[in-house]
């Protein structure tokens, strides 16, 4: 077996709560975390200089891969959008769109990752705001996740569910996921957290065996949200597993 931290963290676009954007100070707080995968949320990526291109700048900080899960362009002409950055080699990638009506548009990015033999297809989404909204986006996403049922290896659900209270989006990730999720942790707003919005699902194969919010001095500063981290084991393939599936071979989002 193999020991695998995975954090998820909403940044805010880098500002913190003294108004600076920072991302050395992000890079330094998910370092403190000591996280191999980290599912980032409210990320700018900019083509122009390499600090406004905040997953790659964050990335190259940390020496991790990154892939970038784009959900809207912003004024001149930057993206918006969630990202996964990790020190796994990434064996592919999938988006999906879970934008509803005339709201702010939003999505789940999908990477698969390969450790050892093994592949754990890692999901990074970010709901939006409204009751009726979420309903529809975790359908969606409930979809997008049925789609990936083909490949081996198991899964790993992460993002900022902008569920203040448990609500029809926990119940049902709960019913999904056999994780032992069985109370959120508060994380936001960072310096009180009040609500668990930010969490961590993952399949029983992983064997969870640590799940807590980082609470560092750092941390709460750097964001309005605390990063949750959830550490586990890897159980490896047995020789003759099904291979998982990688590049072109992956099934495409709805």
């Amino acid at each position: 077996m193999t020991r695998l931290v995975i954090t998820s963290y909403n940044i805010h676009r880098g500002v913190g709560l003294d108004r600076r954007r920072d991302l050395d100070r992000i890079a330094a707080v998910i370092a403190e975390t000591g996280a191999d995968v980290i599912g980032l949320q409210e990320v700018i990526a900019d083509n122009g200089a390499d600090h406004l291109n905040q997953g790659a700048y964050i990335a190259s900080k940390l020496g991790m891969h990154v892939v970038m899960g784009e959900t809207r362009e912003l004024a001149g002409g930057a993206l918006y959008g969630n990202a996964v950055l990790s020190r796994l080699p990434v064996l592919g990638f999938s988006r999906c769109d879970l934008s509803w009506r005339a709201r702010e548009p939003r999505g789940c990015v999908r990477v698969d990752l390969g450790i050892h033999g093994t592949s754990v297809h890692v999901f990074n989404c970010h709901f939006g705001l409204a009751l009726r909204e979420r309903r529809d986006q975790f359908h969606l996403l409930a979809r997008f996740i049925k789609d990936s049922a083909s490949l081996a290896g198991p899964r790993v659900l992460m993002g900022d569910f902008n569920e203040w209270h448990t609500g029809p989006i926990t119940r049902g990730l709960k019913r999904e996921f056999s994780s032992p999720m069985r109370f959120m942790r508060r994380t936001h707003p960072s310096w009180f957290p009040l609500f668990a919005l930010d969490r961590i699902y993952w399949d029983v194969e992983l064997e969870g065996q640590e799940f807590h919010v980082h609470r560092s001095k750092l941390a709460r500063l750097a964001s309005d949200h605390l990063p949750v981290v959830v550490t586990m084991r890897v159980r490896h393939p047995v020789a003759h597993a099904v291979p998982y599936l990688v590049g072109d071979a992956l099934p495409p989002p709805e």
